[in-house]
């Protein structure tokens, strides 16, 4: 199934004031990458960003919460959370929410090497 090729183009024009980046189709979804890093996920063409203790107030703070799914008999909850809406119409901002998503990334996959 992946993401249509209609919303990784938004996608793309939307992380245009951060950097350029690539949409991998995953599970049904999309991994988003700059430099090797994912750092953004797609699903059902909702846009997630990475968060941790660093950024994942400013998320709370806007009422978003993070990506889950079922898995067999459990759901569980991965450290993407939704953007909010109003940013697709504030490129500034968002790629302020990029940069944060993108820090936390990079700083994790550091830690794994």
């Amino acid at each position: 199934m992946g993401v249509s090729e209609d919303y990784k183009k938004f996608i793309q024009e939307l992380f245009a004031g951060f950097a350029p980046v690539t949409i991998r189709n995953m599970l049904g979804g999309g991994g988003v990458f700059n430099d090797g890093v994912m750092f953004a996920i797609i699903a059902d063409e909702t846009l997630y960003l990475k968060a941790d203790d660093t950024n994942r107030a400013a998320f709370e703070a806007e009422g978003m919460g993070p990506f889950t799914y079922q898995a067999k008999d459990r759901v569980s909850t991965m450290s993407y959370w939704e953007v909010p809406e109003r940013l697709y119409d504030d490129p500034e901002e968002f790629a302020d929410w990029a940069r944060s998503a993108y820090a936390v990334s990079f700083k994790n996959k550091k830690k794994k090497r």
